[in-house]
């Protein structure tokens, strides 16, 4: 088959090959179709030379926001994708039953990137979260729908890919581990990983850890104190080990208030590393601090992580965590999905979530997009 497109002299670093190197990527019907030096290009192919740039699988943003206009905190895919050299954007748990049936119709299906989604257990998704309005969905007992959602994610197994539910005082009130065993009831009926998202307490971080089943997500992982998972003097604490020997995934969903430079650096310190990084990016965080994923992968380069770790955190990890190892990867017959970013040196400002700054000396940089084999950005 002859290659659609070669992305010709780029760094390659594809952490599901081990692989860091100059060399070129071509894509054919939509897919991965080789990567070596000195691909053969046929009369039609479009051949870009990307040797200025780093070339990595397309990154995937395991926790986002992107029910635009269906819920307020939903921001667009598509923009936000372009500018944050993201190829797979997760939603996690903006629509529930009662309502995933728009988010298919309305914004899934017409996206030129590809978006999949962990389904809420709530009957209408995160419908409360605005600059002006904070209702925790997962707070009234009533919304949650575990009948509807088991049977929503069935019968939408090409998009769904998991299970969410918001748990904390904030997202939850007083109804404790409550919506977490709904959630995880739902799970197990269908068969799925769970997202679950943690603030303050009630519950706890280690009530939530004991519940979470191998292969199942803690979201805002590196979250600042209260539920935080390192202790006073800065160990990590035992419940957060015992929950990654069993399996248990952490992720990062940085958002607006969710990240914690003091607790990143003893994680890391620790050799903790998270086992996703995700931007959560919505409507209250697009603007700062959060920004977009690849901020986000700055600030975990700057805080000593090798770039292929964070790229790993963000492409193959991720792929692994949704099931689907078809993305993630530059292997051929992989989906045909490359994002290209530089790394800038200089003095850049990151800001966590309490106020920290941390002056950098990294800046990841998206600065094109491949999905579908196709070049989509810039033009």
């Amino acid at each position: 088959m002859p290659f659609d497109l070669i992305l010709r002299g780029g760094r390659v670093v594809d952490p599901s090959q081990k692989l860091d190197a100059v060399t070129d990527v071509a894509f054919a019907g939509g897919k991965v179709a080789a990567v070596g030096s000195g691909l053969k290009a046929d009369p039609g192919t479009d051949v870009r030379d990307v040797s200025r740039y780093i070339v990595t699988p397309g990154l995937i943003d395991l926790h986002t926001h992107v029910y635009w206009g269906g819920t307020s905190l939903g921001i667009d895919a598509e923009e936000f994708c372009r500018a944050s050299g993201v190829t797979t954007s997760v939603d996690t748990g903006s629509a529930g039953p009662g309502n995933f049936a728009g988010f298919r119709k309305h914004v899934i299906e017409p996206s030129q990137v590809r978006i999949l989604a962990y389904l809420h257990v709530s009957h209408a998704g995160i419908f409360g979260f605005s600059h002006r309005i904070m209702v925790g969905e997962s707070e009234e007992l009533r919304l949650m729908n575990p009948i509807e959602a088991a049977k929503v994610a069935d019968e939408n197994r090409d998009l769904i890919v998991g299970i969410k539910v918001r748990v904390g005082l904030h997202s939850s009130g007083t109804s404790g581990v409550v919506p977490l065993d709904i959630a995880l009831e739902v799970a197990n009926e269908v068969g799925m990983p769970l997202m679950a998202h943690i603030d303050h307490p009630p519950p706890s971080y280690e009530e939530v850890l004991a519940r979470l089943r191998p292969g199942d997500i803690l979201t805002h992982a590196f979250r600042p104190f209260p539920n935080t998972p390192a202790t006073a003097q800065g160990t990590v604490k035992k419940a957060v080990l015992d929950a990654r020997e069993r399996g248990v995934l952490f992720d990062i969903g940085h958002g607006k208030g969710s990240f914690a430079f003091k607790t990143a650096r003893a994680m890391l310190a620790n050799g903790f590393y998270p086992d996703t990084i995700s931007s959560d990016i919505h409507q209250l965080c697009i603007d700062g601090p959060a920004f977009d994923q690849v901020t986000t992968m700055s600030k975990f380069l700057c805080m000593g992580m090798e770039l292929s770790d964070v790229v790993a955190a963000s492409t193959v990890n991720a792929a692994m965590a949704l099931r689907r190892p078809e993305l993630g990867s530059l292997k051929p017959g992989s989906a045909g999905d490359a994002t290209l970013i530089s790394v800038k040196e200089g003095q850049f400002d990151y800001e966590d979530v309490v106020g920290e700054h941390l002056i950098g000396d990294r800046k990841i940089v998206s600065e094109g997009v491949v999905i579908g084999g196709r070049w989509w950005h810039p033009n």
